[in-house]
């Protein structure tokens, strides 16, 4: 099956910046790609160019077989693009911009009705159609966002950091609707700076100086983190911290929270527990734990660093 989204060799530069650097992007069709890497990595700079807003330096893009530089507006009816930063007309109500980028799709008659109706109840809007879209909350300025993103039904969504600044609450709603249009066969591409979003997505991609380093599912991608883990709760985390690379066998360590997690090549925790001890530091329990996808990516982002 060819994939829905493909960049070969794609590049973009601004001046003597490389934001994008040759890279190869697969997106298969019906999946929900998360791109994740730290600010400059070139994940904005990447939709940009695959929502045709952006032209690219080099290479090529398409989806769904569609080119990007040259076929932008057959483009434009087959894909939904939301921006990192809302951009929807805040003097205009709710109902209002959704009818305004029906107008802009030639969305009209008894088609408009309804997909107006289905998108403001699948946004959970339906109770503010009157409301400025500068009046609403954050979360709910994201979901409007998405619904005129959805009015044209688009078969890809390109996504940029979309629950960014939000409460927890507002970002579980957004993910819930795209599980729903998961559901229903939409493609999605999505940065997002919170790795418990990126497990959420089929397929994960780490962007680094405009590459893509790594790629994988979620749970091949915790398996990259070293050795085995042992989480350390402790009151004396700092005096622990300062310790634990003179352990024997020390792979690495992160602090999470109020425990200290310790990659070692064998995890032996009474070991560990004395050897802290004999250090001053005061062990409350250790236990066994498997690497999250946020300590995945600090790894490999020290590896990158490192070399």
């Amino acid at each position: 099956m060819t994939p829905t989204i493909v960049t070969t060799d794609l590049q973009r530069r601004f001046g003597k910046t490389v934001a994008v650097d040759h890279l190869a992007l697969s997106v298969e069709n019906g999946e929900i790609y998360g791109l994740i890497g730290p600010d400059g990595a070139g994940k904005t700079t990447t939709l940009r160019m695959l929502a045709a807003v952006l032209r690219p330096s080099g290479g090529s893009a398409s989806i769904a077989g569609i080119d990007v530089v040259r076929q932008p507006e057959r483009l434009r009816r087959l894909v939904g693009y939301m921006p990192q930063h809302f951009s929807l007309y805040g003097d205009l109500s709710v109902l209002e911009n959704l009818t305004f980028y029906a107008d802009i799709f030639g969305v009209r008659g008894a088609e408009r009705r309804h997909r107006l109706d289905r998108l403001l109840h699948f946004a959970r809007l339906e109770q503010f159609t009157a409301r400025p879209a500068a009046h609403l909350s954050g979360g709910m300025k994201k979901k409007l966002a998405l619904a005129c993103a959805l009015i044209h039904q688009p078969q890809v969504l390109l996504l940029d950091e979309p629950t960014n600044g939000v409460d927890p609450v507002s970002r579980r709603e957004f993910w819930d609707i795209l599980g729903e249009l998961h559901l229903e066969g939409v493609t999605i591409l999505v940065t997002t700076p919170y790795m418990d979003e990126a497990e959420r997505c089929n397929q994960v991609g780490l962007m680094h100086n405009g590459r893509l380093i790594r790629q994988g599912r979620p749970e091949a991608l915790r398996q990259l983190t070293p050795g085995q883990m042992l989480a350390v709760y402790t009151p004396d985390l700092l005096q622990a911290e300062a310790v634990i690379a003179d352990y024997p066998g020390y792979l690495a360590h992160q602090v999470y929270g109020d425990r200290l997690h310790v990659f070692l090549d064998v995890a032996d925790a009474a070991a560990l527990e004395r050897f802290l001890t004999n250090h001053d530091v005061r062990v409350q329990q250790i236990l066994p734990d498997a690497p999250r996808l946020e300590e995945a990516f600090v790894y490999l982002m020290t590896q990158v660093s490192d070399a």
